[in-house]
């Protein structure tokens, strides 16, 4: 069974609080095991990697039904079962949803807060009626960077293969690699196929070499290609290579790179676009957002 979403979760979560006032973290236990979740499923985590996927959802359960005055929080880090909860109960319904919830006072008001607002579609990753909204907000962060990295991939496909390779050396050198950013563009005929050089320290006893393949998207780069770079490498005395390309890599070659005794990297187009992401290479941040919580040590501090 899959991980249920934080809607599915509120009915459960109810009966659990009218059995007394309820750690949300021993919630989380006994729901996982109600659910027959299983031990992967258990400690997924959303994108962020922030926290459990069950976790964050069984929190977003118990801060709905709360709002709607079904829920009460006795103190921190527990929930109990309020007097309309406790009427729910008498007569429970077959689910327990957003939908369900709009008929009590106060709850519609709380969703149309800022920020709180349900939203009707944020994209393909996560629908609202299963998203927490950490899960929305992390789920239209995916979606902007799925696109981000699609239209990268198209400007990278138009560039001149000169400049292509250029991207690559950059991208190294933004990734770590390099002795006090000491990368060189080669991509001459004479060059014997190595399109760049990267020493990874300050005398260039270590080298990376490096090829750049700027394919079609549809293009298939098989094992000879890493073959003939491997022949490269040997002829240069060098034990690591890094293959770029903005197609993808067949699995024999894939299978070739992985047995070879040499350190060969290959990377593809979206993992291409993927690491320019996260390392900041050829994008830029144009907004920041920040999320803040309760300073609970603020609260305590003024409680002593």
């Amino acid at each position: 069974m899959s991980i249920p979403d934080f809607q599915t979760l509120m009915l459960p979560v109810l009966r659990l609080a009218a059995e007394g006032e309820t750690k949300v973290a021993e919630a989380v236990g006994r729901l996982s095991d109600e659910f027959n979740l299983t031990p992967d499923e258990r400690t997924e985590r959303l994108p962020s990697g922030r926290q459990a996927k069950m976790a964050n959802r069984v929190h977003w359960a118990v801060h709905y039904l709360v709002k709607a005055g079904l829920a009460d929080r006795p103190r921190r880090g527990f929930f109990g079962i309020a007097d309309k909860g406790r009427e729910v109960l008498a007569r429970p319904p077959s689910r327990i949803d957003i939908a369900f919830l709009s008929q009590f006072e106060g709850f519609e008001e709380f969703r149309a807060r800022p920020g709180d607002e349900e939203i009707v579609e944020i994209g393909p990753t996560v629908a609202t009626t299963v998203g927490t909204p950490d899960e929305r907000i992390e789920a239209a962060f995916e979606d902007m960077n799925a696109a981000l990295r699609a239209d990268l991939l198209d400007r990278i496909l138009g560039m001149h293969p000169t400049a292509f390779e250029k991207l690559i050396v950059d991208l190294m050198l933004g990734m770590g690699y390099g002795a006090g950013g000491s990368g060189q563009h080669l991509g001459r005929t004479s060059d014997g196929g190595v399109d760049g050089v990267i020493n990874e320290d300050v005398l260039g006893l270590d080298i990376i070499y490096l090829q750049a393949k700027r394919y079609a998207v549809g293009n298939v780069i098989g094992v000879e290609k890493i073959c003939e770079f491997a022949g490269v490498l040997d002829e240069r005395g060098a034990t690591k290579g890094v293959f770029v390309t903005t197609s993808h890599f067949a699995s024999q070659a894939r299978q070739y790179a992985q047995r070879s005794p040499k350190r060969l990297i290959l990377i593809d187009g979206d993992e291409l676009t993927r690491f320019l992401v996260k390392y900041g290479v050829a994008v830029r941040i144009y907004r920041t957002l920040q999320m803040k919580k309760v300073d609970t040590d603020y609260f305590d501090d003024l409680d002593s």
